[in-house]
């Protein structure tokens, strides 16, 4: 199968799931893919194009040549960000990882201290990796995954792709929709209306960021490189830093406490001046804070609501925490991967690309609703999870033998430096350009909380 076979077949089944018969032109460059026996190449050029299509389409004027090159947007699924005489942070905790049970593989998410608790509390306290690993073996991987979530920790038992078709939860995520879409009449005066250059056409958008990693923060980032005013809310206490230099770029970054009054007044007057809501919470999870619909629907009749999670908005997990790296291993990806490769370990996908797919389709579902909101005048409900990403790139089919990256030249480098809060650093070019559009970002990568959590009030003096 040629790569643009697979291409195909995921651009097809993204236009379909936002119901646009026909697509923008895209063009194609770059050479070379992503060592995976999956399309996962594809899938990055593929979700890079969609969602600026749907930006063409936003803009309402003359089709605009629209290139996408492969071989970046390999680069930009992984980490775009190249420090200069400083280094990024680790991606992962110590513990986080793969380990062999009684009957299989298991994978524990650590990360956070919240989670790595939780993992421990059921297995026990132990110094390092090989100390877990033997407690890890003396476990049925089932048992120790329910055993783990139930303590409020995150892990994901390897399942084969015909075991999770098999599940419940499996079953529940094969009859969703690639995105689920709810829609009601506009009522607020001329927010249908409101004028933006084209060269910027996200200008004057303010996108309310409630996202972490990794998806969320990756739509964020593409939407404040072409002008929404993206303000990203923290938790007190919340760091990712292995992937907040990445991802924080062009956006101000703020904190408040949602389980307060004060937070969620101020959460509120944010909302009430937002044109869109970007959040990864679970389901119930901002009901349960008293932030539900109905509270955000009074507080903002015309707000775009989208919103991700982890395993799909039905079935029995529709409410559990979830990461890339876990939904590789429940959905088959990384045993079909081991099955491949004819390795004796799980093999999951090179990059973390179920969270990158799926934030730029977040991106183009937010594109979709101010669409919808400027020419229909409907305000529109988004919601996408990394499960039913990983059911659209086993669909593209496997067996893929790319032709190897070239090495990373300094030709892939943009010439500008980003002074971020960390130090000076350069970004790999960005693989996307529409005509007559400019791409850059108005704020470098900052550390969370860094601002106030307000909406701005002037343009900022510099630019990146």
């Amino acid at each position: 199968m040629s790569s643009s076979q697979p291409l195909s077949v995921l651009l097809q089944q993204m236009a379909a799931a936002f119901d646009i018969e026909t697509l923008p032109a895209i063009h194609w460059s770059g050479q070379g893919g992503l060592d995976s026996p999956f399309h996962v190449t594809e899938l990055a050029a593929g979700s890079i194009g969609f969602a600026a299509a749907l930006l063409a389409l936003y803009r309402q004027n003359e089709p605009a040549p629209i290139t996408v090159d492969r071989r970046l947007a390999s680069f930009w699924f992984g980490m775009s960000l190249r420090p200069q005489g400083w280094q990024l942070p680790g991606l992962w905790d110590a513990l986080a990882g793969d380990y062999a049970g009684r009957d299989g593989w298991i994978r524990l998410h650590t990360n956070a201290k919240a989670h790595r608790k939780a993992a421990l509390t059921v297995l026990g306290a132990v110094s390092d990796r090989d100390a877990l690993r033997e407690r890890v073996r003396h476990w049925d991987c089932d048992e120790l995954e329910a055993a783990v979530v139930a303590a409020g920790g995150c892990a994901a038992t390897m399942r084969t792709p015909a075991a999770w078709l098999e599940h419940p939860q499996g079953q529940a995520v094969a009859a969703e929709p690639l995105v689920h879409w709810h829609s009601r009449p506009l009522t607020g005066p001329g927010a249908a209306t409101r004028p933006h250059p084209p060269e910027r056409p996200l200008q004057g958008i303010r996108i309310l960021d409630l996202t972490r990693v990794l998806a969320g923060p990756v739509a964020g980032r593409f939407l404040a490189g072409f002008g929404a005013e993206v303000l990203r809310i923290d938790p007190p206490g919340w760091d990712e830093p292995g992937v907040i230099p990445e991802v924080t770029l062009g956006k101000r970054c703020a904190r408040l406490d949602l389980h307060t009054q004060p937070g969620r007044e101020a959460l509120l007057s944010l909302l009430a001046g937002a044109d869109v809501l970007l959040h990864g919470y679970r389901p119930g999870a901002l009901a349960a804070l008293g932030l539900g619909e109905q509270v955000r629907h009074a507080c903002n009749p015309d707000l775009i609501d989208v919103g991700l999670d982890a395993y799909g908005w039905n079935g029995p997990w529709a409410g559990r925490r979830g990461f890339d790296s876990l939904v590789q291993m429940s959905s088959g990806i990384a045993a079909l991967g081991m099955a491949l490769a004819g390795t004796e370990i799980p093999r999951p996908l090179p990059v973390q690309a179920l969270d990158h797919a799926t934030g730029y389709l977040l991106a183009a579902a937010v594109l979709q609703g101010l669409r919808q909101r400027a020419q229909q005048g409907q305000v529109l409900q988004a919601r996408l999870s990394l499960a039913r990403m990983a059911r659209l790139l086993l669909s593209a089919g496997h067996d893929n033998q790319p032709e190897a990256l070239a090495p990373e030249t300094a030709a892939d480098l943009a010439p500008w430096i980003e002074q971020t809060a960390w130090g000076p650093a350069q970004r790999v070019h960005f693989p996307l350009t529409l005509a007559g559009c400019e791409v850059h970002w108005d704020y470098p990568a900052s550390r969370l909380g860094s601002s106030v959590a307000q909406w701005s009030v002037q343009v900022p003096a510099s630019r990146v």
